[in-house]
C-alpha cells in the first residue's frame, strides 16, 4: 500500500498542457540571450571602430561639465539665470585667454622655438653620449636622412648627381613638385583636422552646458521606467564626481603651471614660462603626465649645466610632491579615491588601446566605472546579505 506521504511517479511529471509553455520559455530565454551576445558584441565593435570619435565627443561632454560647474559655483554668489551666468563663465575665460596671449604671446613663441631646438640638441648630447659607451641606440629615429644619402670616400657618385649648373631634368621636377604638394596637403589636412575637433569640443561643451537639464532628462528617457529612479541616482553621482574633480584639476594645473615657471625662473632655465605652461597641462594626466614634463624639464635645463639641471630635477621632484601628498588628497578627497597603482594600470591599457586620447582621459573614465560599481555595491549588498 502506497503512503500518502509520498507522491506518485506522475504527480511529479509535469503535465502535457505545460510542457509547450516551457519549452516556449526555454526557447525565448536563449533567443534573448543571443540576441544579448550580439548586440553586446556590436557594441564592442563599434566602440573600437570609432573610439577616436566617442572620445572627442565625450571631451566635449567634460567641458559641458566643467563649464556648468563654474556656473552653479557663480550661481552661489550672483542670483542670476542660468544662461546669463554661463555667458559671463565664457566671456571670463575668453578674455583670460586673449590676455595670455596679447601679453605673453610673443614670448610663449619664442621661447617655444627655443625650446624645441634646445631639446632636440640635448637629445642629440644624450644619443652621442650612449654611444660613446656602448649603447645601441639603433632605436633612435630623428628622421635626419642626410647621413645616410652622403656617400663614403673612394665610391662612385649615383646616377642621379648632376653636375653644377646644369637644370634638373623634367622628372626630377615632377617629383620634387609632387613632394611638396603631398606634404602641403598632409599639413593642411592635419591644421583642418585638429581645428575642427576644437570647435567640435567647444560646440558640445557650450551645448551641454546651456541646457544641462535637457540632456540629463533625455538620457533618463531612454532608460526603462523600473530603472529610470537607479539610473538617476547613477547619473546625478557621476555629473557631480566630475564636477568636483575638474574643479579639483583645475586648481592643481594652475598651482603645478605657477609654481613651475617661478621655480624654473629663479634657477635661470631659458624658457622657464612655457616650461610652466607646459607642466600645468601635463598635469591633467596623472602620474604619465608629471613623468613626460620632468623628462622635458630635465632636458631643457641640460642646456645650462649640470647644476642648474640638477636644481630643476630637484623643483620637479618637489612640485610633484605638493601635487602628489598635498594639493591632490586635499582638494580630490570627496571626488576620486582610486588606487594609483589601478589608474596607472588603465592608463597604460587605454593609451595603448586608444592613444593619446585614451591616456588623457583615463582619470574620468575610471571615475565614471567606480562611482557605477560602488553604486551597484552599495544597492545590491542588503540582498545578498539577507539571502547568506
Amino acid at each position: 500500500m502506497r503512503s500518502a506521504a509520498f507522491p506518485k511517479g506522475d504527480d511529479v511529471t509535469i503535465s502535457r498542457d505545460e510542457r509547450p509553455r516551457t519549452r516556449s520559455d526555454l526557447a525565448w530565454a536563449i533567443s534573448v540571450g543571443g540576441i544579448s551576445v550580439v548586440l553586446v558584441t556590436a557594441l564592442l565593435a563599434f566602440t573600437w571602430y570609432f573610439a577616436a570619435t566617442l572620445l572627442l565627443i565625450f571631451t566635449g561632454m567634460l567641458l559641458g561639465v566643467g563649464l556648468n560647474a563654474l556656473t552653479n559655483a557663480l550661481g552661489r554668489r550672483v542670483h542670476l539665470p542660468h544662461t546669463m551666468r554661463l555667458a559671463i563663465v565664457c566671456i571670463a575665460l575668453a578674455l583670460m585667454l586673449a590676455g595670455v596671449a596679447y601679453l605673453g604671446g610673443a614670448t610663449i613663441a619664442e621661447q617655444a622655438s627655443l625650446l624645441s631646438k634646445t631639446i632636440r640638441s640635448q637629445i642629440t648630447n644624450v644619443k652621442s653620449f650612449l654611444d660613446t659607451h656602448g649603447i645601441d641606440t639603433s632605436f633612435f629615429d630623428f628622421g635626419n636622412a642626410a647621413p645616410a644619402a652622403s656617400t663614403d670616400a673612394g665610391s662612385t657618385p649615383t646616377p642621379n648627381t648632376a653636375p653644377r649648373g646644369n637644370l634638373p631634368g623634367a622628372g626630377a621636377l615632377a617629383s620634387s613638385g609632387g613632394a611638396i604638394v603631398s606634404q602641403t596637403f598632409k599639413l593642411l589636412l592635419g591644421t583642418i583636422s585638429a581645428v575642427g575637433n576644437i570647435f567640435i569640443v567647444l560646440f558640445l561643451g557650450l551645448a551641454f552646458a546651456a541646457q544641462p537639464s535637457v540632456y540629463h532628462d533625455g538620457l533618463l528617457f531612454l532608460v526603462p521606467a523600473r530603472h529610470r529612479t537607479r539610473a538617476t541616482l547613477i547619473v546625478d553621482r557621476i555629473s557631480e564626481t566630475l564636477e568636483r574633480w575638474l574643479i579639483a584639476q583645475i586648481i592643481v594645473m594652475l598651482a603645478v603651471g605657477v609654481v613651475t615657471w617661478i621655480g624654473l625662473a629663479i634657477i635661470g632655465i631659458p624658457g622657464s614660462f612655457i616650461l610652466g605652461i607646459q607642466a600645468g597641462l601635463l598635469a591633467f594626466i596623472p602620474t604619465v603626465g608629471a613623468i613626460i614634463a620632468g623628462v622635458v624639464v630635465v632636458l631643457a635645463s641640460l642646456a645650462s649645466g649640470w647644476i642648474p639641471a640638477l636644481s630643476a630635477l630637484i623643483l620637479f621632484l618637489g612640485v610633484h610632491a605638493m601635487e602628489s601628498y598635498v594639493l591632490t588628497p586635499l582638494l580630490q578627497r570627496q571626488a576620486l579615491d582610486i588606487p594609483p597603482a589601478t589608474l596607472f594600470a588603465f592608463q597604460i591599457l587605454l593609451g595603448v588601446v586608444f592613444g593619446i586620447w585614451g591616456l588623457a582621459l583615463a582619470l574620468p573614465l575610471v571615475a565614471i566605472a567606480k562611482v557605477m560599481i560602488d553604486h551597484f555595491k552599495t544597492y545590491e549588498a542588503p540582498p545578498l546579505a539577507e539571502a547568506a
